[in-house]
């Protein structure tokens, strides 16, 4: 099958749908508390993701470029589609927690390989320059698809908190064959002696030598996990705001809708501003959403929550694109999947830590205390991100 840009750019469309079209998260905490389970049990589930993203994420990133993208993508697809139908079964914290593995397995085998996957196919026809704008574009129809499922999971929740789940499994197939139509771009790269020493190299690389993929990394991390963090503190705020479930989809779908948008806009905003203008604005919007949702009122929280999901659209395609910029194919999806590493390493640390001061002290505190974390940590990494000009070669 011969290399096309034009079907691999639509697989890529479809595999972000299938990832992002999530039936399930507009009302995911009311069936994990319907399931008997507490905030606490619901971070450490979420931990539980992490740490088995942290322990596949280099290595599957590593085996993405070895044995190619599209073999990496492909099992990731077929996995994913197993961890959503082993959830539409299950009932327990610990059923959960395997449907979570399997489910984290299938992420680490599809993060880093699609973006690696979209770099290359534009660079093989030279058109690399306009990265930001296709990743703008496959981060905003991700989006446009979990707005929609937004609207469609709280309707379905209506009929019983599982269904979404049942449906989910089925938009999970989706991947498979959109995966199975995607073809590795005729690209020229290093050639490799496959082994843990040479996985070793590279991680070591990123996080010790090369100090511009370092603290770009770091950067990108502090930034991802903060997002994150958030979409797990969105649906507790609704609770706390009173919000009727049968609007959680509705205002779900409208985020992520703001989400999309930016994240479209984002290499328009970012040739206007210029790099480090662009980075000191969403870093701000991002610390005011934790501390606007923290310390004003129900209508004012929705104002930053707002705010929170533009620079989340604005951030995504844009830090992705400066990895991207300072690394080769050969070994992209792995550098990528350091990157991945980290933002879930910070998670699974800091997950139930929040979970539980969410559980003692409320949430107003728990956001607090994220904002205090992430303030200190986005002001460290951006200061040297733009010291060491990180967004370029």
């Amino acid at each position: 099958m011969p290399f096309s840009l034009t079907r691999n750019l639509s697989a890529l469309y479809l595999i972000k749908v299938a990832k992002w079209m999530n039936l399930v998260m507009p009302v995911v905490v009311l069936f994990y508390k319907s399931n008997g389970m507490t905030m606490q049990d619901i971070f450490i589930l979420q931990a539980v993701y992490s740490v088995t993203l942290m322990a596949f994420e280099i290595p599957t990133g590593y085996f993405a470029d070895m044995a190619g993208r599209r073999t990496s993508i492909l099992a990731g697809s077929i996995l994913g589609f197993a961890g959503y139908l082993l959830y539409s079964l299950s009932s327990g914290f610990w059923e959960f927690a395997v449907a979570e593995t399997v489910l984290g397995i299938g992420m680490s085998l599809v993060s880093g390989a699609d973006s690696a996957m979209l770099f290359d196919s534009l660079a093989s026809v030279r058109m690399s320059g306009k990265y930001t704008r296709f990743e703008g574009r496959v981060t905003s129809i991700g989006n446009f698809a979990e707005a929609a499922a937004g609207i469609m999971g709280g309707l379905l929740a209506a009929i019983s908190l599982r269904t979404p789940y049942f449906f989910q499994a089925g938009i999970a197939f989706l991947a498979i064959p959109a995966a199975l139509a995607l073809k590795d771009p005729p690209i020229h790269s290093n050639i490799r002696k496959p082994g843990i020493r040479d996985i070793i190299s590279i991680v070591v690389n990123v996080l010790y030598r090369d100090r511009k993929l370092f603290w770009n990394t770091i950067f990108s991390a502090v930034t991802g996990v903060s997002t994150l963090t958030m979409a797990w503190f969105a649906q507790p705020f609704f609770i706390e705001a009173g919000l009727k479930v049968t609007l959680f989809g509705v205002t779900w779908a409208a985020l992520n809708l703001s989400v999309g948008v930016a994240a479209m806009y984002a290499w328009r905003i970012e040739a206007r501003l210029g790099p480090p203008r662009t980075v000191m604005l969403f870093t701000l919007l991002l610390l005011a959403g934790y501390f606007g949702l923290a310390l004003g009122g129900n209508a004012a929280g929705f104002i930053f929550l707002t705010g929170f999901y533009l620079a989340r659209g604005l951030a995504t395609p844009t830090l992705r694109n400066y990895i991207n910029l300072l690394t080769t194919s050969d070994v992209r999806a792995t550098v990528l999947s350091v990157r991945n590493f980290v933002i879930r390493g910070l998670f699974a640390v800091l997950g139930p830590l929040f979970g539980l001061v969410t559980d003692r002290n409320g949430l107003h505190s728990a956001l607090l205390v994220a904002g205090a974390i992430f303030g200190l940590l986005g002001s460290i990494s951006m200061y040297f991100f733009l010291k060491y000009k990180t967004y370029e070669r």
